[in-house]
């Protein structure tokens, strides 16, 4: 598994996809231009050369160019759109390049007077060169399927005296195929050790396609390119989260840790402290505060003279609970709602009334003081 990753990784992308076309379909010729002009005034030249070279109207002609920024003459190339079939055609807009195999050969670097020769079952290509620039002519010589080497080789030979002016003629062995290029801004065509480079920025002009079509698969592939890097900066982006919150949590998790070992290590301590807290407040409590039954009772006395005590009980510091009865139930409300009154008195509540024989009722009402509002002494009768 990690063996055929590393494989992966280091073959890196994938070769263009590129569609090579037959020489045999493609008129080529040489026409002026203006040096001095943008790519787009070139293309507009090159279409006015082809409507005058062409008895067929540019709409109905599969066209290309070769041309470099500051010469004065462009290699154009041509072919009637019905000598290409429907199947062929589907398959383009899958190519990122579209072009007559004897293009591929145009980035190379050969010396003036140099003629390469392309090797293909139905013929051969002649490329030639008059100065090291621009290719200045361009061959085709069919040869029968059935042609033996000898006939194939005189062929050969016809089609070299047909060019003239060739010092070095160069045979290809094979056809240039398109190979990874480490560098974005060109495309590499070999041929054993023959190799072409051709800019990407001449690659629009040598494509054949309809341009109208090629600007819409153009601005496509930057539309995908935009997508693709949006998608794996996306993905960057959550993998460094989750690394993030990895870490986050990984510092929270020993943070914990630390601090649940500190705490266990200071529970002794605590522990100490707390009792010795709790023994303070309780020596504080013995000697400051006490329980005042008699002020408490002082205090609940003003009730009415018809209600009864029957008996006194504390519930705390800061709690009386009085048993009462009385022959007048509505006193017991009057009584509950005089002691809430009282300054001292924090709440009062009294129990469920209960009424025995003779008239009388007896209750139970539990009287909470506010804290330290109980003096020690007691105010005189």
């Amino acid at each position: 598994m990690c063996a055929s990753l590393l494989s992966f990784f280091r073959a890196g992308p994938p070769a263009p996809r590129i569609a090579l076309l037959s020489d045999a379909v493609f008129f080529t010729r040489l026409v002026p231009v203006v040096s001095t002009a943008s790519e787009a005034e070139v293309a507009a030249q090159v279409e006015l050369a082809i409507e005058a070279l062409s008895p067929f109207p540019i709409a109905q002609l599969y066209h290309g160019h070769y041309w470099k920024p500051g010469l004065d003459r462009a290699f154009v190339f041509a072919s009637y759109r019905r000598r290409f079939t429907a199947e062929q055609t589907a398959q383009w807009p899958l190519a990122q390049l579209v072009l007559p195999t004897f293009a591929t050969v145009f980035g190379a670097e050969v010396a003036p007077a140099t003629t390469l020769i392309l090797a293909a079952p139905e013929g051969f290509t002649a490329v030639h060169w008059d100065s090291a620039a621009m290719p200045s002519r361009v061959l085709f010589q069919p040869v029968s399927a059935e042609a033996t080497p000898e006939e194939r080789a005189l062929a050969r030979e016809e089609l070299v005296r047909a060019v003239g002016g060739s010092k070095k003629v160069v045979d290809l062995v094979e056809a240039p195929t398109p190979e990874v290029s480490s560098d974005d801004d060109e495309v590499i065509f070999r041929s054993g050790a023959f190799l072409s480079r051709l800019p990407v920025a001449i690659l629009s002009g040598l494509d054949v396609r309809d341009k109208g079509q090629l600007a819409e698969l153009r601005r496509a592939k930057i539309r995908d390119v935009w997508l693709w890097r949006t998608a794996m900066a996306s993905a960057a982006l959550v993998a460094f989260l989750l690394v993030g919150e990895a870490a986050v949590r990984g510092v929270n998790a020993f943070w914990q840790k630390t601090r649940v070992e500190k705490l266990k290590a200071q529970a002794p301590l605590v522990e100490k402290i707390d009792n010795a807290q709790k023994l303070a407040t309780r020596i504080e409590e013995l000697t400051t505060k006490r329980l005042l039954p008699m002020e408490m009772i002082e205090i609940a006395r003003k009730k009415p003279e018809g209600v009864q005590w029957t008996r006194v009980t504390t519930g705390g510091l800061q709690t009386l609970i009085i048993e009462a009865k009385t022959n007048a139930s509505g006193e017991i409300a009057a009584y509950r709602t005089a002691l809430r009154a009282l300054p001292e008195v924090e709440n009062a509540e009294s129990s469920k009334d209960q009424l025995l024989s003779n008239g009388t009722t007896t209750f139970t009402i539990t009287i909470t003081f506010k804290p330290n509002a109980i003096k020690s002494e007691i105010p005189a009768a």
